[in-house]
């Protein structure tokens, strides 16, 4: 494994970020992350100025500054807002644990309601409790028989330790030739964590962004903290359709159309079910992105924190293995998109990238540092030998405004 950090010391990067704070148990010492994830972030945010930079040259009247985007204390911008703290070993949100197996552990998150409905298919009984279910079944199994078993079930789950991969974080397939506006569009059909900080990011550098639900079932993120929520969306756009009417899969399609980059997180056959073909669309000159758990090759179903354990952003702390962070893959992934998506709209030539989420993770992981945490007066501190540094606790900016209705623009993007 490599770290990434130009930082120097990924002690003080991972300290400062406020994401140290919320791993570990409560009550108990935060934890030092396996690598280098908020030094990551620190050089994924410098090369995304950089290539924004470049395509506005300066700034647009009456849009934000490219220097107005975050650092890495984004890591802890959810927690920051929703009063989230550490509570290993379940994750910070909640939703997430990991059981010990007969040769390791099985992560599995229970987010939404269908998955903890098929907890009694995936130990085979019937439970009143499915975190014991779930728990007293994989204790008599290996990690390899749990894991493909809740994989073939469609629920998001990990196996640790790690299995190795040597698929880059992201793939690019050229296309067509595209133009180069001053004000590019970015069509924004993605959802939660990941895809919103890819757009916002994109937003805050002066593009116009556009966010598409489905009128049937809009962002999760909007049951969520509203304070997040209008952080990630202030100054988008807002249009809502029903993926269900021919008339306005029409319209989606000449939306995409007009679109310089479009942002998905969908697998390809969800797509497909839409009539959408993304490839046609890069052929066409129009630039896609698309974050999945595991890239566009894999049906898996994966969220923040699954995905950050299968990629070994965990720590083992005696019979308990601790996620370290707030579903620290999606904001990962989302930086790493971002900056591949800046670049894109510096090309002559469309292209299609595929950003495979628990690759971003892998690309942060490595040893644990040689530091020391303890605790002095009202705060955390951890020390190495380049110096000590206090544990932040997790910070997060203002909005700059709320975020649009559902369907606020309609009448202005479906004429």
């Amino acid at each position: 494994m490599r770290t990434l950090s130009t930082l120097g010391d990924p002690v003080a990067a991972w300290a400062g970020s406020g994401a140290m704070w919320l791993s570990g148990r409560s009550g108990s010492a935060p934890l030092l992350a396996p690598g280098d994830p908020a030094g990551l972030v620190h050089r994924l945010i410098a090369e995304f100025v950089t290539a924004s930079v470049a395509r506005t040259g300066t700034r647009p009247p009456g849009h934000p500054a490219v220097a107005a985007v975050p650092d890495a204390r984004l890591l802890g911008e959810r927690a920051a807002l929703a009063g989230l703290e550490r509570r290993g070993p379940v994750s910070v949100g909640g939703s997430f644990q990991a059981v010990p197996t007969a040769d390791g552990w099985l992560g599995l998150s229970l987010s939404r309601p269908d998955d903890v409905a098929m907890v009694p298919a995936l130990v085979e009984d019937p439970c009143d409790d499915p975190w014991t279910a779930v728990s007293a079944w994989a204790s008599h199994g290996t990690t390899s028989d749990a894991y493909d078993r809740a994989r073939m079930l469609g629920l998001p789950a990990a196996a640790w330790p790690p299995v190795p991969s040597t698929r880059p974080a992201i793939r690019r397939t050229s296309g067509g030739r595209r133009t180069r506006p001053e004000r590019p569009v970015v069509v924004d059909l993605t959802s939660l964590w990941a895809g919103p900080l890819c757009a916002h990011l994109l937003g805050r550098a002066g593009c116009r962004v556009i966010k598409v639900e489905s009128s049937r079932r809009l962002d999760g993120a909007r049951r969520g903290t509203p304070a997040f929520y209008d952080l990630l969306h202030a100054g988008h756009e807002s249009v809502t359709l029903d993926f269900t009417d021919p008339v306005d899969l029409h319209r989606l399609g000449d939306l995409l159309g007009r679109a310089d980059l479009v942002l998905e997180a969908s697998r390809p056959r969800a797509l497909a079910a839409l009539g959408i073909d993304a490839a046609a669309h890069v052929a066409r000159g129009i630039s896609w992105l698309s974050i999945t758990a595991r890239g566009r090759e894999s049906d898996a179903v994966g969220f923040g924190d699954d995905v950050a354990v299968a990629a070994g952003l965990a720590v083992v702390d005696g019979d308990d293995l601790l996620p370290i962070g707030d579903a620290i893959a999606d904001p990962l992934a989302g930086v790493a998109a971002a900056t591949a998506a800046a670049s894109a709209l510096l090309a002559e030539e469309a292209c299609l990238l595929d950003v495979s989420m628990l690759d971003v993770a892998r690309e942060a992981v490595g040893p644990v540092a040689d530091a020391t945490v303890t605790n002095i007066g009202d705060s955390w501190w951890a020390e190495t030998p380049m110096g000590r540094h206090r544990v932040a606790n997790p910070f997060a900016r203002g909005s700059t405004g709320r975020a649009a209705a559902p369907g606020e623009h309609n009448a202005v993007w479906l004429r």
